[in-house]
């Protein structure tokens, strides 16, 4: 018998014969490495699952988990996964909220002066307008020590309970690092008192909206905080007085 024939199995392959099957994917990587990417794609599948979970009952009402396990929750989604959910809500947030700071000077001549507001938010903004990377404490510090600072005291600004202090504390040290950056005293001049406002101004309806709003804006004044070692940074803690160099700054 020929061992071209047909059938044979003994002759070379035709034009129409596919040839051995071709493994593609995991399939085709050598057993190693086809139990490396399983494992891969198991840890990968797990991870997705919890954080799907987490970020579920960080968002979902107050209930058994989140009771006992609240502090996991948060300490996985913040502060990379936290979620604000106020643009989906039936009445999303419409107002522009800007946080603003000014100082009381001893001038080195004995006197005192007060500087121009510095608009702390526009700063913020400024610095995240066309970064491609900005930082979470451009993002969030000054607009999270805002909201703590509201959420623990009342209308007349009176704290509420230990938190209210310690917010206090926290807005006002940052207000004065922030001024401490924009030097607005002269030479030998000294941050005696910092005061903070927020300006609150409503975000205009579109043009195909009949709604009316006002664009005057709402001030929230607080009062005066002098200025203690505490709030210094850490490497003038032991100064008696915060000097600020240069010469940057205007009477009010």
């Amino acid at each position: 018998m020929d061992g071209y024939d047909k059938g044979s199995g003994g002759g070379p392959a035709g034009p129409d014969d596919p040839g051995p099957a071709v493994r593609v994917g995991i399939a085709g990587l050598k057993l190693g490495h086809q139990i490396a990417a399983a494992c891969a794609l198991a840890v990968i599948a797990v991870v997705a699952v919890v954080h799907t979970g987490m970020l579920f009952l960080h968002v979902a009402p107050s209930n058994t988990l989140t009771k006992q396990h609240g502090d996991v929750v948060d300490e996985w989604i913040y502060p990379e996964f936290e979620q604000n959910w106020k643009l989906f809500a039936p009445n999303p947030l419409q107002q522009n909220v800007a946080v603003q700071v000014r100082a009381e000077l001893r001038t080195a001549g004995g006197g005192v002066r007060t500087t121009d507001w510095y608009d702390l938010s526009a700063m913020d903004g400024a610095g995240i307008d066309g970064s491609l990377l900005p930082s979470h404490t451009q993002q969030n510090e000054l607009r999270r020590a805002w909201d703590f600072y509201v959420g623990s005291h009342d209308a007349q600004n009176r704290p509420v309970g230990l938190r209210g202090q310690l917010s206090e504390r926290y807005v006002r040290r940052i207000a004065y690092m922030r001024l401490e950056r924009e030097a607005p005293g002269g030479k030998g001049d000294e941050i005696a008192r910092v005061q903070l406002r927020s300006k609150t101004t409503n975000v205009r309806p579109p043009k195909w909206s009949d709604e009316k709003v006002s664009a005057k804006p709402v001030y929230r004044l607080l009062p005066w905080w002098t200025v203690t070692p505490e709030d210094l940074p850490l490497s003038d803690a032991k100064l008696p007085d915060a000097k600020l160099p240069g010469a940057k700054g205007s009477d009010r």
